[in-house]
């Protein structure tokens, strides 16, 4: 074969280390963690549903009351007597028994996923006033009333008391209902009414879903970050409200015991999966645990506890660090062996604070940081950087890493494919002595092999930079496809299935062809080839609104390169998008001012908000719909000034920083563009100076390390062009007499629209060669559309 070009790896010269660099992320958003990697199949079962977690719950919700052959009941929510200290119960004031009356659970999904031969675990607390003879029918049924699988207990106390037995299933039905049914007189109250299939992941009580917990094992993760995501800072200060912060004293001991908590992706979490769950799998999985804490501050919504009443948040980081790693004689210890755990977790890190913006955030971040150096020097502290990958917040995120000495920077971004591929090189400037960068969450928005392969060429520049970035995760990890809250997503599940994205396969290679250490790279021959000219912002200008009413006038255009000025008139742009508008047909959201083509240009607008929505918006560099640029002033929740490139439907903010507009005040907005460097300034102050690189497609994307245990050589290849590149391979150090055995992982042969699905689970997943070669040199046809993994060894 003609050979393009050559990469020679130097085997014998080991660069940065590569530590725990690629892990996962845990945030329970999509139903991750109840009805999904929790493997509990009742939904709402202590009756703790709210209106607080959702305007649509309610305590029944899930539940249906069954009255059955004459038999009549009412059904009522109690908390007069509870189980715990507060909470709901479920009271059924048994009327006429009738063939029996009680409640049926509708569980998650289409139902509870029963399936033929397996056995699931019934428990329940209960009492009951009268009728104590009288036996408790639990059965598994259809929406026919077919039963698949029953059995009894018998309530014998006027007391709390648990209940337990077994179920067996006699067919499969992934649509199946629990009901509870008794008969006799009074009253009958249950709380904690669960159901767990017998086969958890590694059996444990309390489990997790068997099939889940797998292809997250599988995967390999050096580390586990959990539990969120922005649940961990969006809410009440106050602990015992339900609505708090995520604070994780709450979410171990008995289950029973758990308050119920409102997740901020508006559903409710019953912290049945809680931190000592957590920890578990971690070690379960080998993957470090990696905790974010709050720092007693919610930039949702501008709370912050004040810093003379900070330490029982710090309190609580020093806590959480003695009880994974404490002796059993400390007391946060002394518990975690109580609960079944003698020996430490090793707990390495723990994040303070997650994505969060704000001065509030890193005046307290200081405290925490210096409190837990203070005890525990050896811990890794994470600081944050904000949700976007650059602009103010960005940068006064890493101002307070270096000023602090925190051990990582938390880097979250979501862009477009094109992003990624313009920006793979974005860590190669990093420095070694600055606090590396713990990329917590990032992804390409979308699931289709083309995304996976812009994810896995940007990947190599983790690798390649290993002297900067530490740590690396992509999110979010786990979506419920009923139960959407953000894509895309690595893994997709339903109630008894479970698939790996494309993306997830790269994940898989990447964790499972880590390498201990970097491995220089030399690439000779390929040439370069453009996939376009880096040529200046042009197209059309618009000025918008979404969701609120903004006037705009004294709109000027002025193109530098011809001088020409051109005037929009002494009239106002009234644009108006409130919801009374778009029911009565009326909405005027976009209003497009003219088309320019030129170097340097210059836009002057006066905009007044009338009614909040999502903000004053300018739209520039229009090609159409999917593919503009878009200056968005008071954004999301009115706080946010953001630049963002839209690429194909999908966009990336290219810079933030925080910006509350006023309601009937003018602000002058002046946004000049020369070549592809955007600056915006606002009442004459510069608030976004940033540049829209377009991607330039690299013959091949690539990185090496070598691993230290077997010494195998890894190469990985990244090939996004439209043709195969004929390359040769020189492995520089291996003996050149030496047979040499190659194993290949290759992605390849996809359409890059192709996506995994439940009905094709694995249409994209590696396929595995070996090549037995002679000497230290070789030649790889790397297809067109591929991502490539290879181990070389040398044979004795």
């Amino acid at each position: 074969m003609s050979v393009k070009g050559k990469l020679t790896i130097n085997t014998d010269k080991q660069g940065s280390a590569m530590g725990d660099l690629f892990g996962i992320f845990f945030e329970d958003l999509n139903h991750a963690a109840d009805g999904g990697l929790y493997a509990e199949l009742v939904q709402n079962r202590s009756f703790d549903f709210d209106p607080i977690d959702h305007p649509d719950y309610h305590a029944l919700m899930a539940w249906e009351k069954v009255e059955r052959g004459g038999g009549e009941c009412n059904i009522r929510i109690e908390c007069e007597s509870p189980l715990n200290k507060k909470g709901n119960y479920a009271v059924i004031d048994i009327r006429t028994a009738g063939d029996g009356v009680g409640l049926m659970n509708q569980g998650f999904n289409t139902g509870i996923p029963v399936k033929e031969g397996n056995s699931y675990i019934f428990s329940v607390y209960a009492r009951r006033d009268s009728s104590f003879d009288i036996p408790v029918n639990i059965t598994l049924e259809g929406i026919d009333g077919s039963v698949y699988a029953e059995t009894a207990i018998v309530v014998t106390s006027n007391e709390w008391t648990k209940y337990e037995a077994c179920l067996s299933a006699s067919a499969t039905n992934y649509s199946g209902r629990l009901v509870l049914t008794t008969k006799g007189s009074g009253l009958f109250c249950l709380d904690m009414v669960s159901l767990f299939p017998s086969q958890t992941f590694l059996n444990r009580p309390n489990g997790l879903r068997k099939d889940i917990a797998t292809l997250l094992a599988d995967l390999k993760p050096k580390f586990m970050r959990f539990p969120g995501g922005c649940l961990i800072h969006d809410g009440s200060l106050n602990a015992d409200d339900r609505d708090s912060m995520y604070r994780w004293k709450n979410t171990i001991g008995a289950v029973a015991e758990r308050p119920a908590r409102r997740n901020n992706w508006r559903y409710n979490q019953t912290l049945g999966l809680g931190y000592y769950e957590y920890f578990l799998f971690c070690e379960d999985i080998g993957a470090k645990p990696i905790p974010v804490l709050p720092a007693g501050y919610d930039p949702h919504h501008k709370r912050s506890v004040p810093l003379n009443e900070l330490q029982p948040w710090i309190d609580d980081a020093l806590d959480l660090i003695e009880f994974a790693n404490g002796e059993a004689s400390s007391p946060w210890g002394a518990l975690r062996v109580q609960l079944g755990h003698p020996e430490p977790f090793n707990m390495e890190y723990i994040g303070i604070g997650n994505e969060e913006v704000g001065e509030p955030f890193f005046e307290r971040y200081a405290y925490f940081h210096r409190a837990i150096k203070a005890k525990y020097p050896d811990i890794q502290i994470i600081n944050s950087s904000g949700p976007f990958a650059s602009g103010e917040e960005y940068e006064r995120g890493w101002r307070s890493a270096r000023e602090n000495r925190s051990d990582f920077v938390d880097e979250h971004y979501y862009q477009s494919p094109e992003w990624m591929l313009a920006h793979h090189r974005r860590y190669d400037s990093f420095k070694a002595e600055d606090p590396k960068v713990f990329i917590g969450e990032y992804a390409s928005w979308g699931n289709t092999y083309y995304n996976a392969l812009a994810e896995a060429a940007y990947m190599t520049g983790f690798e390649r930079n290993a002297h900067a970035v530490g740590l690396a995760c992509y999110a979010p990890l786990l979506c419920n496809v009923d139960y959407v809250n953000w894509k895309p997503d690595l893994i997709w599940f339903n109630n008894h299935n479970v698939f790996g994205t494309a993306n997830y396969y790269v994940q898989k290679l990447f964790m499972h062809h880590q390498g201990n250490y970097v491995l220089p790279v030399q690439a000779e021959g390929f040439g370069q080839q453009a996939l376009s000219v880096n040529k200046p912002i042009s197209g059309r200008l618009a000025v918008g609104t979404e969701g609120g009413i903004v006037e705009y006038s004294r709109i000027q255009l002025i193109d530098h390169v011809t001088g020409e000025t051109k005037e929009f008139g002494d009239g106002k742009i009234l644009l108006s998008d409130t919801a009374e508008d778009r029911e009565n047909g009326q909405a005027r959201t976009i209003e497009e001012l003219a088309s320019i083509e030129s170097e340097h240009y210059t836009l002057s607008i006066t905009a007044k908000q009338i009614t909040w929505g999502r903000g004053i918006m300018v739209h520039f560099g229009k090609v159409d719909d999917r593919n503009e640029l878009l200056l968005r002033i008071g954004g999301w929740q009115n706080g946010d000034l953001v630049i963002n490139s839209i690429v194909n439907g999908t966009g990336s903010v290219l810079t933030h920083c925080l910006f509350d507009v006023i309601d009937e005040v003018c602000y002058h907005i002046l946004l000049e563009i020369t070549g592809r460097r955007i600056q915006a300034y606002v009442d004459g102050v510069l608030v976004a100076d940033t540049e829209d690189l377009l991607p330039v497609l690299e013959p091949l994307y690539y990185s090496s390390s070598i691993e230290e245990a077997t010494g195998d050589v890894i190469l990985k290849i990244v090939n996004l062009q439209d043709t195969q590149v004929n390359t040769g391979i020189m492995l520089e150090g291996f003996d050149e007499k030496q047979k040499l055995m190659i194993e290949v992982s290759e992605l390849s042969g996809h359409s890059l629209e192709a996506e995994n699905s439940f009905e094709e689970p694995t249409r994209i997943a590696p396929k595995i060669a070996t090549l037995h070669l002679q000497g230290n040199e070789f030649e790889y046809e790397v297809p067109k559309h591929s991502f490539t993994v290879m181990r070389a060894k040398q044979l004795k």
